[in-house]
């Protein structure tokens, strides 16, 4: 099992990796629109949240040594599911394979983030 890290998406805000890597997957942690330059929350609202969650996703995936179209499975969280046709709109640009999804309403998020995708992708051993 090897953990994954790397600095172009946020670093953990607790006591886990980016991702972990075993047998031919890779198990994501759930990623908000944490700016990893910044460490700052994307501003604009849903659209650009969703936008910026998904770059953190792709940037964890690429360093595990899989991509967005190898993904098998997300859990997408939002604050609001109000947001869920915007959220959609966003999350369909970066998973054109529709992979298998759960989604689901919580109270709140990590910094007040209105979303946060965690994901199970295939890579090489």
């Amino acid at each position: 099992m090897n953990t994954i890290f790397t600095p172009s998406a946020p670093a953990a805000i607790g006591p886990y990796s980016q991702a972990v890597k075993t047998k031919g997957f890779v198990f994501t942690s759930g990623q908000i629109a944490l700016d990893p330059a910044t460490g700052e929350l994307a501003e604009g609202g849903i659209t650009a949240q969703t936008h910026r969650v998904c770059l953190n996703l792709k940037a964890v995936l690429e360093a595990a040594g899989s991509s967005m179209e190898r993904v098998i499975k997300t859990t997408c969280f939002l604050a609001d599911m109000g947001d869920f046709a915007a959220f959609n709109e966003v999350y369909a640009q970066y998973f054109p394979g529709k992979p298998a999804r759960s989604c689901v309403a919580v109270k709140t998020l990590p910094k007040g983030a209105l979303a946060e995708i965690e994901c199970v992708a295939l890579c090489e051993s």
